[in-house]
């Protein structure tokens, strides 16, 4: 089993990003983490960070989902990042 980490960044609409924070922290996913970890940052972004024990890197794992298309200024980045301990 290795550790897999998914990162989910969003940039809301200009004065949106509180909106954007409680929508992405009010997001269940379909199992439970081991760990969950939400952040902001200037310019109305919301980061979120899961880290999932998985077979391997590109195991399928529950991921947030795109927040509505008016509430955020330019599609979802992820990244998804393997731990090497």
């Amino acid at each position: 089993m290795t550790v897999v980490a998914l990162m989910w960044e969003a940039r809301a609409v200009q004065d949106r990003g509180a909106e954007l924070l409680e929508w992405a922290s009010a997001q269940e996913l379909a199992r439970e983490p081991l760990r969950r970890e939400t952040f902001r940052a200037g310019g109305d972004r919301v980061l979120v960070i899961t880290w999932w024990e998985a077979p391997d890197a590109g195991a399928e794992l529950p991921e947030l989902p795109e927040p509505a298309a008016d509430l955020i200024t330019r599609p979802v980045h992820r990244w998804r990042f393997e731990s090497l301990g």
